[in-house]
C-alpha cells in the first residue's frame, strides 16, 4: 500500500486519516478541515501508537453511510506483524473510543451526505 493510497475513494469509501509504520507517515484528509483540532490530535495519536505498537498501515475510513471503519493492512514481506495483536488492538480502540467514532459519523452524515437531522431521534 502506498502512501497516496490514503487519499483515494475504493468502492464509495473514502480515507479520513490513516498512519504507515513502513514509510512512518501519518495522513489526514484535508476534505474534514472542518474537524474540530482536539479529535484530529486524538486521531493522530490513535493512528500513530497503532502502526508503533502492531505495525503495518492503520486507516479510518467512512463508509457510504457514513459508518467509521478501522482498517488494518500489512505488506506481503512484513513477517514481524502480528493479525492477532492487530485484530485485539482494533477492538480495544473501537470500544475505548466509542463515542469519538459515533461523532464522526454523525459529522459525516451532516456535513457530508448533508442529511437533516432528526432532533427527536437524537
Amino acid at each position: 500500500m502506498k502512501g497516496a493510497r490514503f487519499i483515494e475513494m475504493e468502492e464509495n469509501r473514502i480515507v479520513l486519516c490513516g498512519a504507515n509504520s513502513y514509510e512512518q507517515k501519518y495522513y489526514f484528509n484535508d476534505r474534514f478541515d472542518g474537524i474540530p483540532s482536539s479529535i484530529k490530535d486524538e486521531l493522530h495519536i490513535i493512528c500513530v501508537l497503532f502502526t508503533e505498537e502492531v505495525g503495518g498501515i492503520f486507516t479510518v475510513v467512512f463508509e457510504e453511510d457514513g459508518t467509521v471503519f478501522l482498517e488494518t493492512n500489512f505488506a506481503e514481506d512484513d513477517f514481524l506483524y502480528d493479525e492477532i495483536s492487530s485484530g485485539l488492538m482494533v477492538g480495544k480502540i473501537r470500544g475505548s473510543r466509542q463515542e469519538l467514532f459515533e461523532s464522526l459519523s454523525l459529522y459525516y452524515r451532516i456535513f457530508v451526505l448533508q442529511e437533516k437531522l432528526d432532533l427527536e431521534e437524537a
